[in-house]
């Protein structure tokens, strides 16, 4: 499975983006050039590379519907050729160098629109007077930001999974790696807080190596995919096989308890957050649309504490069906909305065979990192704070139509405590009251209320006055009052 293809910059950007599109080609996050005296002439050799580099990376991407009968025969009698050359222009080495030389793509940010990454607002500058440095500050912050989440990629040369021969996961490994990416977000908030970014010239921090170190591909590593796999057994992952998000939760879920040390403090455990699948009647496995409840979560944290304390970190999983082929339009503000959260942890999701990280949205777009890269693997010590890191971070920056997602996926959200839990369930009261009868999924306090049995449901809280740890069940019905007719998908 290959990555999506980066789009062309130069022809869709205004010239005013344009000119911000010349970047340092140092490896850190990129910033933009303020010399005025060179800029004429950085800009013409970006621009050039940018057309070399956009013409590869695109040519093999679209074709031509006319002369068919042409077409067919070309094709047949070129076919090794191209599959050999696509393989060399689309890898990870025409990529990397495309990056060094290009530094960061703005594809897809040349719009006049604020952006939302994780929580964080970045608000594009209405006040034509503060210049291009308001544009290159808001720029820069994005990038920064963007540039500092975790990156899992293929990767190849580790030892073989289990009893397999797989010795690399290209082309089957993409959900795993997905689901990697965000479990490690939540690790990078938790420890280090969602302000945290990657240090350029200084050691890196413990705590993050640290975090890498539990994602290396050995079984050592506390969450491989050898581990992941073996997690996952009961819900048929295995080597070789792609996997969905509802089982790639599960197996989440399994793996984290199984690998809780006894005796640590909870602060020291490989994963210090309970886990909480959000899933809707009889484990969400035969429909019911998801419905989160405080009485479930405050039973996680209890039992991931081993009874020590009322309530932990905690880590909730929503995966979804929201479509057949696509995701029902209706959907769509209410998934975007998500990132306004500050408890976002994004989506791990992408197109049809094709997981990808889906990170920050801006107007109809949905930027992504992308696991498709294949590349060495690397052994990361917790302790060798002067690690070459660059392989688990990308400057490149992609998007896809929000619309054009796989309809199964899953969204996360981190709440480092009480307090945090409760503003999520108020937003995610608020955006279901908002969602027109389409809501991705309820709150409730108790399961004392009728659950919902699909989106249709009409909820509703018959009780009377409600304390403050509490919250009301959503309606999930058009304005009329009547029930829609949207049946839950089999997850």
């Amino acid at each position: 499975m290959k990555g999506f293809c980066e789009r062309a910059v130069a022809s869709k950007c205004s010239p005013k983006f344009s000119s911000d599109l010349n970047h340092s080609t140092d490896r850190g996050p990129s910033c933009v050039s303020s010399d005025s005296g060179s800029r004429d002439s950085k800009q013409a050799k970006a621009s050039l590379w940018s057309n070399i580099f956009s013409s590869a990376l695109s040519i093999f991407e679209t074709h031509s519907e006319s002369s068919t009968t042409e077409s067919k025969a070309l094709h047949s009698r070129n076919h090794g050729w191209t599959a050999a050359v696509r393989k060399v222009v689309t890898g990870g080495s025409m990529r990397r160098i495309h990056e060094r030389l290009l530094g960061s793509s703005r594809t897809g940010i040349c719009s006049t629109s604020d952006i939302w990454l994780l929580g964080v607002h970045y608000k594009f500058p209405q006040d034509e007077s503060s210049g291009s440095a308001a544009m290159n500050d808001f720029f820069g912050a994005f990038e920064q930001d963007f540039s500092s989440r975790i990156l899992m990629t293929y990767r190849k040369g580790f030892n073989a999974i289990g009893d397999s021969k797989y010795t690399s996961d290209v082309n089957w490994g993409c959900m795993l790696r997905s689901s990697q990416m965000l479990v490690a977000q939540a690790l990078l908030v938790h420890r280090l807080g969602r302000s945290w970014r990657r240090p350029l010239h200084k050691s890196l921090d413990q705590e993050y190596m640290e975090i890498l170190h539990h994602f290396g591909d050995s079984e050592a590593s506390t969450f491989s995919i050898h581990n992941l796999l073996q997690a996952g057994k009961a819900y048929d992952l295995v080597a070789g096989s792609w996997v969905g998000p509802y089982a790639m939760c599960r197996s989440w879920d399994t793996l984290v308890r199984s690998k809780r040390e006894e005796e640590a403090d909870l602060d020291d455990q490989p994963l210090p957050m309970a886990v909480y699948i959000v899933s809707g009647d009889e484990d969400g496995e035969r429909g019911g649309a998801p419905l989160v409840c405080f009485e479930d979560a405050s039973r996680h944290c209890l039992d991931f504490s081993r009874g020590r304390v009322d309530w932990t970190p905690i880590l909730l999983l929503v995966p979804l069906v929201l479509g057949l082929e696509k995701v029902n339009p209706r959907y769509i503000p209410s998934l975007r909305t998500t990132f306004t959260f500050p408890q976002s942890l994004g989506i791990m999701g992408g197109k049809p065979g094709a997981s990808t990280y889906i990170i920050g949205v801006q107007d109809e777009k949905a930027f992504y990192l992308d696991p498709h890269e294949v590349q060495p693997v690397i052994n990361i010590q917790g302790d060798d704070l002067e690690a070459d890191t660059l392989s688990y971070h990308c400057k490149v920056i992609r998007h896809i139509p929000l619309d054009s997602i796989d309809p199964s996926l899953a969204i996360g959200f981190y709440c480092r405590d009480r307090d945090d839990f409760k503003d999520l369930c108020l937003r995610a009261s608020k955006l279901a009251d908002e969602s027109n009868g389409a809501p991705l999924f309820t709150v409730t306090e108790t399961h004392n209320l009728p659950k919902p049995h699909s989106h249709s449901d009409v909820l509703s809280d018959s009780g009377g006055g409600q304390n403050d740890d509490s919250f009301a069940v959503l309606l999930s019905t058009d304005a009329d009052g009547s029930a829609h007719e949207d049946a839950w998908q089999l997850l």
